[in-house]
Formats: structure tokens, C-alpha cells, sequence
């Protein structure tokens, strides 16, 4: 079942791209696999896939290790920056860092193991008060002062929509997302590139591919409803 679940949201992810004449080859799909087993995971991996996303260092860790290391492994939830020191080496790209603490505190860990990190910077587009995030208008000072950071390498944006009842309803804050990437795009900054875009979730995800997404974020579209332990 879940490697059918794989296979329909690859799918839609086609025809989103067909409908907004993008090529389907730029966006990645990153199959979240938070509180799942590695059972599962092993069922896509021997399915051909190789990205996959956490929300938990410690979980991501302990699957790292049970886990075939060709896996491109995706830092996607909230990161303390006493974990950092965990994960600088293991990841392909972190996608929330959302301060300038943090991108000081993963550039000094990458240092440390002499790496260059991946990173996202992670908007709170909609403005929600539970949401971590930076504002909008914060992003561009944010950028600059961390691009000069040896240590890292600033890919893009990534953001997390409200949670809706009609996906069309994220379809402005995705557009938004993107018309930030490209103002910031266009200032030329050293060592920044805005060729990513991570936003989209099981619930939304052919919206954002249809507004420019190159990674969305599937978990229970793929592997069914979350398994939550106390």
C-alpha cells in the first residue's frame, strides 16, 4: 500500500506540473517518515526511493543508522541548536532554520566536522502566531548576514501553509514564497541561492507544485496516518 500511495502522489505531482507547464523533473517529492517505522521505509527504499524527511533529530539519527547511508536525508521540523552537532554530517539539507542563533550554531558544527551544510530558511508566510518562521520582511537582513558563512550553503525558502479545508486557500502564500525567492534572487548575493522551494504538504502539495515548489513534504498521503507514542 504505501508504495502505491508513493507512486499516486508522483502522479499528481505530474499533473500539476503539466498544468502549470512545468517539467516534473524539478520537484522533488521528500517522503516524510516521522513516528514510521523502518520497516517502511526499507518498503520504498527497495522501491527506488532515496529521500526521505524527519521532523526529530534523535529519530532521524537512529534511522540513519539502521538505513542504507546512499539515503538523502531531510531535516524538515523544528531544530534546537544543542541537536545540531547530531545531524551537521548526516543530512542533505536542513529546511528551518529560522534564526541567525541557529545558522551561527550550524555553521560552527560543520566547521567542527569540516562539512558545508545544505539549509533552508524557513518564513512563516502566513503570519500564524504557532508557527515558527521568520517574517517575510525579516528574510532579506537574515540572508545577508549569514551569507558569508563558510560552512553554509543557503539553497532557497521553505515555509509550512496553514493547516485549510480547500488547498486553494495556501495557493497566495506559496505565490508569495516565490515572488520572496525571486526578489532575493535578483540582489546577487554571494553564496545565496533561491533555486529551492520547500512548501507543500499531503494536504496542498499540487498547489505548491503548480507555484513553483521543488520539494513537497508528504507523510501520511504516502505512509497513512501518524503513529504518535506518549
Amino acid at each position: 500500500m504505501i508504495t502505491e500511495n508513493y507512486d499516486k502522489v508522483l502522479e499528481n505531482i505530474k499533473t500539476a506540473c503539466d498544468n502549470a507547464g512545468r517539467d516534473v523533473s524539478d520537484v522533488t517529492l521528500i517522503a516524510v517518515s516521522k513516528t514510521k517505522p523502518v520497516s517502511d521505509i526499507e518498503e520504498l527504499y527497495n522501491h527506488g526511493v532515496r529521500v526521505f524527511g524527519e521532523n526529530k533529530v534523535q529519530e532521524l539519527c537512529d534511522k540513519y543508522e539502521a538505513l542504507p547511508k546512499d539515503i538523502k536525508w531531510h531535516m524538515i521540523g523544528h531544530l534546537q541548536r544543542n541537536k545540531v552537532k547530531y545531524i551537521v554530517d548526516k543530512v542533505a539539507l536542513i529546511h528551518s532554520v529560522d534564526s541567525v542563533r541557529l545558522a551561527k550554531q550550524i555553521e560552527e558544527e560543520a566547521a567542527k566536522k569540516n562539512v558545508v551544510v545544505n539549509i533552508l530558511i524557513e518564513v512563516n508566510v502566513a503570519d500564524e502566531d504557532t508557527k515558527f518562521g521568520l517574517k517575510s520582511e525579516e528574510v532579506f537582513d537574515m540572508v545577508t548576514q549569514i551569507a558569508g558563512f563558510s560552512h553554509i550553503s543557503i539553497k532557497g525558502l521553505m515555509t509550512i501553509a496553514p493547516f485549510v479545508e480547500n488547498p486553494e486557500d495556501n495557493r497566495k502564500y506559496f505565490n508569495k514564497l516565490k515572488q520572496l525567492a525571486v526578489d532575493i534572487k535578483a540582489k546577487n548575493i554571494d553564496n545565496v541561492s533561491m533555486d529551492e522551494l520547500s512548501m507543500g504538504m499531503t494536504g496542498d502539495y499540487m498547489v505548491a507544485a503548480e507555484e513553483g515548489a521543488t520539494y513537497v513534504r508528504v507523510g501520511t498521503g504516502i505512509f497513512g496516518k501518524r503513529d504518535y507514542f506518549l
